[in-house]
C-alpha cells in the first residue's frame, strides 16, 4: 500500500462561514485572512478527508523563528491544528489574538 501524503495542495476558493469574506485560495490557504477562522475539513492538510466539518476557532498564536502560527480548535469536536499565517492575513487580527490568547 502506498504511503499517505502528509500534505496535499488543494487550491479552492471559499466564502468564510464565520464573517462572509470571499477568499481566493492558492493551494496553501487554510483559514480566512480577515477573521482567521477555519473549517475542520482535513485529516492531513489538503486531503479533505475529515467528516466533522465544524468551525475551527483561532484560539492562540505563537511567534517563533520570525513566523506567526495560529492554533485552531474545532468547536464541534475539539480537534486542534497549528497553521502558519500568510502575508494576506489581517495583521491586526493576529495581534488581537495574541493579546487574548
Amino acid at each position: 500500500m502506498a504511503p499517505t501524503k502528509k500534505f496535499q495542495r488543494t487550491s479552492e476558493d471559499f466564502t468564510c462561514e464565520r464573517c462572509g469574506f470571499f477568499v481566493l485560495g492558492n493551494g496553501y490557504t487554510n483559514h480566512c485572512p480577515k477573521c482567521l477562522w477555519s473549517k475542520h475539513v482535513d485529516v492531513n492538510p489538503g486531503d479533505r478527508a475529515a467528516v466533522c466539518g465544524g468551525a475551527m476557532e483561532p484560539v492562540g498564536v505563537e511567534f517563533d523563528g520570525g513566523e506567526y502560527t495560529i492554533l485552531h480548535r474545532c468547536v464541534a469536536c475539539g480537534f486542534e491544528r497549528k497553521n502558519k499565517t500568510s502575508k494576506d492575513d489581517d495583521f491586526n487580527s493576529i495581534l488581537q489574538l495574541s493579546q487574548t490568547a
